[in-house]
């Protein structure tokens, strides 16, 4: 049976566009993404000049091929005149319930040590009790419901002043932020991007010099945040950052669980002391 096709959108990019868009951001050659497709380069270049129509089987194979974000994924088939597959459900929908549940239960269970879930904007979803260490001062209106994390941790009234690394720390921030908006083009995370990097100082030339040459990386593989605390003293943090592998709804896909954990011992026992 023929898959059913659907106009796309008027504000969507065309297809022939938005393909060649995703493959160039991948860095494939045509060739390269048709053998992962099952397909030839020639009916790859036919699609990209708008010559040929893909059916919705392509259209998936070349979705999974470029490991596309499910938003992407939904995105390029609504370009090529399909319905999307994977729902975007409120966080409030009952579907989303269990998996809620399960980051609650990760949250509490990293205690003493603080965690976080964001969705891709940075904004918060969930905490647990420990964060609050890291809130510690910084201005209420920077702490409102759906409080953005990342414009917490670099805003000058949020947690900048406290961290004693900032522009290290804050630089492999913003560079997160600008690998994101490069791999999955978004004008609410350019416009974050924008904002966040206005309060990012540069390097000292000494501390740039050492940073090319993986210098800041103070524990040898990652670049922890030194971070002063009023009720803990100095706490040394560095993070993991755990997704859901196999969501199949937008929403729940682009939820990312941070957890913070102690870069030595000194700062382990602080966070514990009244655990």
């Amino acid at each position: 049976m023929n898959a059913t096709r659907t106009p796309a959108p008027a504000a969507a990019q065309p297809f022939p566009q938005a393909l060649r868009a995703s493959r160039s951001r991948r860095h494939l050659s045509q060739l390269e993404l048709a053998l992962r497709a099952g397909t030839t380069q020639r009916h790859i270049s036919f699609i990209e000049n708008g010559r040929s129509a893909p059916g919705r089987a392509l259209v998936a194979r070349i979705a999974d091929s470029l490991a596309l974000p499910l938003r992407e994924r939904n995105g390029l088939l609504l370009a090529a005149g399909y319905a999307p597959v994977h729902p975007q459900r409120d966080l409030a929908d009952p579907a989303l319930a269990p998996a809620l549940e399960a980051l609650d239960h990760i949250l509490t269970g990293h205690l003493p040590y603080p965690a976080i879930v964001v969705d891709r904007y940075g904004d918060l979803v969930g905490a647990n009790s420990a964060f609050g260490v890291m809130t510690e001062g910084a201005d209420p209106a920077l702490l409102g419901p759906r409080q953005n994390i990342l414009r917490l941790a670099l805003h000058p009234a949020g947690m900048a002043p406290r961290i004693r690394n900032f522009p290290q720390w804050a630089r492999h921030v913003i560079e997160a932020l600008r690998e994101e908006q490069r791999r999955n083009p978004d004008d609410r995370l350019a416009a974050l991007h924008d904002e966040l990097a206005g309060y990012v100082p540069p390097l000292p030339a000494a501390q740039g010099a050492a940073a090319g040459q993986g210098g800041d990386a103070l524990l040898g593989f990652t670049v922890p945040m030194e971070l002063d605390s009023a009720s803990r003293g100095l706490l040394r943090l560095m993070t993991t950052v755990a997704v859901f592998a196999t969501a199949a709804d937008v929403t729940i896909a682009e939820l990312k669980l941070e957890a913070f954990l102690p870069a030595d011992r000194a700062t382990a026992d602080a966070l514990r002391k009244d655990a």
